[in-house]
């Protein structure tokens, strides 16, 4: 019977990490930014959409990775060289984001502190400690996830509740006077947020990876953990009850919704329990599907992503920059090309700028097929 492995990794992770990863590079390289379609947009504040499930979703992947030594039934708890593993992982991920962040020239008055690897070095690293709290007598307490979990989004459902704002109050959940905005605003200066994140009258005010989010945001990891066991087992059995999870978890965020909006920016409890459920749900049809040879080579092109989702970032990242850089002749970028040229084939200037997108993922794939036929993985 297929086992949803191949060389040892996990079919179903790679081709989730590799979903992940494709559905950020097409959200990020548009063509032209002024011809998005809106469900490859952020929502602007409160609500969702399928664009805001995706950073969620390589959280979970973080999880899922993090929870399979854990789960193995000779686990022990962590020596102090794994410990030093972990936090030079942390290091280096906070390292590469900041140098990220820089290009693409190098400006310390105004460098962005907070990102995307900052962020999943955050998570990371909380998670993986609530797992070793877990961990006790050689067995693992996924119950202790969940309350852990569960503490994650009330605490920080009180802090966005009850929490004053200096200035502003309590219960504010706009981008001036929200708690966390105002702490981001506080510990970071304005001139190291994301430049984006501007109120009228205002100017920077917020950050989409902020510092205090990351505590609701280590809640998506932490479900990754748990999804784990469907990766350990090898087994069908445990799919139906992870399955009524998932749609436990997205009926929950839908739910508190009409008590607290559904906000990625702030990542309120709603928003972490809807983009939880979507995330596990979608892992849950992948270790199905990849129990089936004959979706494996469809899938190809996922786990190449999946399996060196990293590289894939960094280059999606590099991309970015160069691509928007005025390199040819009348200071015309090369992303401004691409649509141009897009356009001439494709007259819809929404789907033009989409085929630039899938141009993007493409060359990265082109990239990293190679470097997968020689085993080549860049790991932290």
């Amino acid at each position: 019977m297929p086992t949803g492995r191949s060389n040892g990794r996990s079919i179903a992770l790679d081709g989730m990490r590799g979903l992940a990863v494709a559905g950020m590079i097409v959200v990020v390289s548009p063509g032209a930014w002024a011809h998005v379609h809106p469900l490859l947009r952020h929502a602007a504040w409160h609500g969702w959409t399928p664009a805001d499930m995706v950073f969620p979703a390589f959280l979970f992947c973080v999880g899922v990775a993090l929870g399979l030594p854990f789960l193995r039934a000779d686990a022990v708890r962590p020596s102090r060289t794994v410990w030093l593993k972990v936090l030079r992982r942390a290091a280096l991920l906070v390292a590469i984001g900041l140098a990220l962040n820089s290009l693409p020239d190098l400006d310390p008055a105004h460098l962005r502190i907070p990102g995307i690897l900052q962020r999943i070095a955050v998570c990371y690293l909380l998670a993986f400690m609530i797992c070793v709290v877990a961990l006790r007598d050689g067995r693992f307490r996924t119950g202790w996830i969940v309350g852990a979990a569960l503490v994650l989004l009330l605490a920080y459902g009180l802090i966005l509740t009850i929490a004053p704002t200096p200035g502003f109050g309590a219960g504010r959940l706009d981008p001036v006077g929200a708690f966390p905005a105002w702490l981001d605003r506080t510990v970071f200066t304005p001139d190291h947020l994301w430049r984006y994140g501007t109120a009228d009258g205002f100017g920077v005010v917020y950050d989409p990876e902020g510092l205090l989010a990351s505590v609701p945001a280590t809640v998506n990891v932490l479900v990754g953990v748990l999804a784990a066991r469907l990766v350990v087992a090898e087994r069908t059995g445990a799919l139906p009850a992870f399955g009524v999870l998932a749609a436990a978890l997205v009926l929950s965020g839908l739910a508190l919704d009409l008590v607290m909006p559904i906000n990625k920016p702030l990542w309120t409890p709603p928003f972490a329990l809807l983009s939880s459920g979507l995330a596990l749900a979608a892992f849950v049809a992948l270790v199905a599907a990849a129990r089936w040879p004959g979706v494996r080579p469809a899938a190809a092109p996922l786990r190449v992503l999946g399996g060196n989702a990293m590289l894939a970032f960094i280059l999606s990242q590099l991309l970015g920059v160069v691509g928007a850089l005025s390199l040819l002749p009348g200071d015309q970028s090369l992303q401004g090309w691409g649509f141009q040229t897009a356009q001439v084939w494709i007259a819809d200037p929404v789907l033009a700028s989409f085929a630039c997108a899938l141009a993007v993922l493409g060359l990265i794939l082109a990239i990293l097929y190679p470097l997968d036929r020689l085993g080549w993985r860049l790991k932290l």
